[in-house]
């Protein structure tokens, strides 16, 4: 039986490494669908089970970490492996704060409790299923190293932006014309914002994508409120 070389047991635990990347994702996808319908119902006790759930998604992070770490200490990777593998660092981070961005709205969902919504909430699943979308997209690019893709995605960003927009004023008529609005418009503000910063945080991914495939440092045009703190409480 012919052994495996250096060069295949490293291209392995890459392939294993990536697939582990897909299931972050996969659970940071579900974290915000799953976040957005719980905000959506009102139902307090699935939003409870998001923010406690976040824990799975750092763990996967912690335990990506750890393997690429590992494999740069023991396989002696290539220039070429070595960008690959800070990009899984860098996505796998990128896709622990989105899951923060989760865990941020199921705490507005409890915090709101059975407080009456007001009506720019119709928005926010829309909104999400754009951001949600270009997650999907972005990591699947990465899997397949499609810097094309990973160049057109970020256009997208502006569908969320709009979305934003629109439920922004949407908010600040609701506080303008009657102040004791203010706090039930914050709550929804705070969670228009946190899928805006998914959207900016794909867009990251895929300028990590483009930089793995080319070697080219990409800045995508995108809006840029890093000035707001990315939780409220």
């Amino acid at each position: 039986m012919a052994s495996i070389s250096p060069r295949e047991t490293l291209d392995r635990a890459i392939d294993e490494l990536l697939a582990e990347v897909i299931v972050q994702g996969d659970m940071v996808k579900d974290a915000l669908f799953n976040a957005v319908n719980a905000l959506k119902d009102q139902n307090i006790s699935k939003a409870k089970v998001i923010y406690d759930g976040d824990r799975q998604i750092n763990q996967k992070h912690f335990e990506i970490e750890e393997e690429v770490i590992t494999l740069i200490a023991t396989q002696q990777p290539m220039a070429r492996d070595l960008r690959l593998l800070a990009a899984i660092l860098e996505v796998t981070t990128e896709l622990e704060r989105m899951g923060d961005y989760a865990k941020g709205i199921a705490r507005i969902t409890v915090r709101i409790g059975e407080e009456d919504l007001l009506k720019p909430v119709e928005s926010i699943p829309a909104m999400a299923m754009v951001c949600i979308d270009m997650l999907d997209r972005a990591l699947k690019a990465f899997v397949e190293r499609d810097a094309d893709a990973a160049r057109s995605i970020p256009d997208e960003d502006d569908q969320v932006d709009n979305f934003y927009n629109q439920i922004y004023r949407a908010l600040m008529d609701h506080m303008i014309s009657n102040p004791s609005n203010i706090d039930r418009a914050n709550h929804l503000l705070w969670v228009a914002h946190n899928l805006e910063r998914v959207a900016d945080r794909v867009t990251n991914v895929c300028e990590r994508i483009v930089f793995v495939v080319t070697g080219e440092i990409l800045e995508m045009d995108r809006t840029d409120d890093e000035w707001f703190a990315d939780e409220p409480w």
